[in-house]
């Protein structure tokens, strides 16, 4: 069994802390047996913060080091300017060093870039903290616009409920999206949400209800297996593609092309892991035309060819 140890210390954001817990043991395989098993580590009772409401104090059977011999270890979200405990910059350095999965929801990215974890590699954080991050660890290469980044071995979140998006695709990686989709569904949530953290940070309004792009975007997932250009989605949305461009990246975080493009790769997967279509015929049904561009951006994109994919997590 999968051991997550999540590490709990003064001044952590009580919403991330039980995020972990929330996710991983709603993974279960298809005989019923979980999938996970969740560890809150902390050295002694701790006080937690959530938000406006009074600090409380938590405790459990774990210790910091029990996380020694867990699979992958998260450090949820704490004060940015919050100086870790020792221990758990060495704990942190130890484990990445040996090879253990590491995972940071919110501001404990903060503590894994003090551990030197974030350096030279690409990470997020809530997005009012994200020009701090980069400021203190200009080795790190921040970017505020999505939900989270997967580097490999080291990973982490944007703000506070992009943990969960962070968490359901660990299982997604370890398990496949049909997991995903039943944990997903156990906890009233998408699968994967569209674009990133970006579509938090605009806050106007738009200039009209044209700015909406919530029909163009149901018209693409149902022309999925079509060709579709730039120019056809700025015709259905009736905007210019410059226009277009604009607007979608206000309400998503990113363009059209690349929304497609992650929406036809999680399509590709569930009929990859839920049906014995042909690969050339995954290749049409998912707008890419061919399997020779099928596997040039499943590869790219997801880390593994469609048919090795296939064998890892058919159903």
């Amino acid at each position: 069994m999968h051991v997550v140890a999540v590490l709990a210390f003064d001044g952590v954001s009580a919403f991330d802390l039980t995020i972990p817990c929330q996710v991983f043991p709603f993974a279960a395989h298809d005989d019923g047996s979980p999938a996970y098993e969740v560890r809150v580590c902390a050295d002694r009772a701790v006080t937690a913060a959530a938000g406006p409401v009074e600090p409380f104090q938590l405790s459990s059977p774990y210790r910091w080091e029990d996380a020694r011999t867990a699979d992958t270890v998260i450090v949820p979200g704490v004060p940015a300017s919050q100086t870790p405990h020792p221990d758990v910059i060495r704990l942190l350095r130890e484990v990445a060093a040996g090879g253990t999965r590491v995972a940071s929801i919110c501001t404990g990215a903060f503590v894994l870039a003090r551990a030197g974890l974030l350096d030279g590699r690409r990470a997020t954080t809530h997005w009012q903290f994200a020009d701090e991050l980069a400021g203190w660890f200009p080795g790190t290469r921040v970017d505020p616009s999505v939900l989270f980044i997967d580097e490999g071995q080291v990973l982490t979140s944007a703000g506070v409920a992009a943990g969960l998006d962070l968490c359901l695709h660990m299982v997604r990686r370890d398990h496949g999206a049909t997991m995903a989709g039943r944990v997903a569904r156990l906890m009233v949530m998408a699968p994967q949400r569209s674009g990133g953290q970006a579509q938090f940070i605009e806050y106007r309004a738009p200039e009209d209800d044209s700015a909406d792009l919530g029909a163009t975007m149901r018209w693409m997932r149902d022309k999925l297996g079509e060709p579709l250009t730039v120019a056809d989605i700025a015709a259905h949305a009736m905007m210019s593609k410059r226009s277009l461009a604009r607007h979608f990246r206000a309400q998503t975080g990113t363009t059209p092309q690349r929304w497609l493009l992650a929406l036809r790769l999680q399509r590709a997967r569930e009929l990859l892991e839920g049906t014995d279509l042909p690969l050339r015929r995954v290749a049409v049904a998912t707008g890419f035309g061919s399997l020779e561009t099928l596997r040039h951006h499943f590869t790219r994109q997801v880390g593994t060819t469609p048919s090795a994919y296939r064998a890892a997590f058919r159903m």
